[in-house]
């Protein structure tokens, strides 16, 4: 009788994290009560830059950056009133094939000539907004000037809130809110236009962005 029971002690002991871990619940909800105001840094763990641009007409293809830092000062009782400064590494960009991401960094092919991209040691992207237009409680347009290659523009996002509250003690209990963000940019405006018309002038912009206190 002693196997059964002392099976039964290492199924619970086993089972009993398990457990709790399935008791837990998401500390965020897509609640606009939850958010705090004040000063919010960026979450790098947990903001991504998304672009798309469509390749000869037949695919579309998609990169990455991450590592995204910055700032966000928001008061709920006056969103117009928010302010975002982030930045974006250049030099992390990714896709999925190393040897596209190689070509988006690689030096130019003679000396003092103009890389095709970015180049190797690109300067990070700047974003700060300048305004910010509430349509709702949980989306709003905001624009600011993209600084990226060396030129600055305007670009416009449409941003939809996507979720706030604070995290377990365990991990700080600090307040956080998280938001998603779409927009399109033309690279040729930016010193980026190799390739145009092949792989579109266009890119598309999807954005996760969370922040915390």
């Amino acid at each position: 009788m002693r196997l059964p029971l002392i099976l039964l002690a290492a199924t619970a002991i086993i089972a009993t994290p398990l457990l709790a871990q399935q008791a837990m619940e998401k500390p965020g909800s897509k609640n606009v009560a939850l958010v705090t105001g004040g000063a919010y840094k960026a979450d790098p763990y947990h903001t991504l830059v998304s672009w798309s641009v469509d390749h000869m007409g037949l695919t579309p293809y998609f990169g990455l950056v991450g590592d995204i830092t910055g700032t966000l000062e928001l008061d709920p009782k006056n969103l117009a009133a928010a302010k975002v400064d982030v930045t974006i590494p250049i030099a992390k960009i990714t896709t999925a094939s190393a040897g596209l991401t190689s070509h988006l960094l690689k030096a130019p092919a003679t000396a003092g000539g103009k890389p095709d991209f970015f180049g190797p040691n690109p300067a990070a992207a700047h974003f700060v907004s300048t305004s910010v237009q509430v349509k709702d409680e949980d989306e709003a347009v905001v624009t600011g000037n993209l600084t990226l290659n060396g030129v600055t523009r305007p670009v416009t996002l449409d941003v939809d809130f996507y979720g706030a509250g604070k995290t377990p003690p365990q991990m700080g209990g600090k307040d956080n809110v998280g938001f998603e963000a779409e927009g399109t940019i033309k690279r040729s405006e930016f010193g980026l236009g190799f390739g145009v018309p092949i792989v579109s002038d266009e890119i598309k912009l999807k954005i996760a962005a969370g922040f915390q206190k």
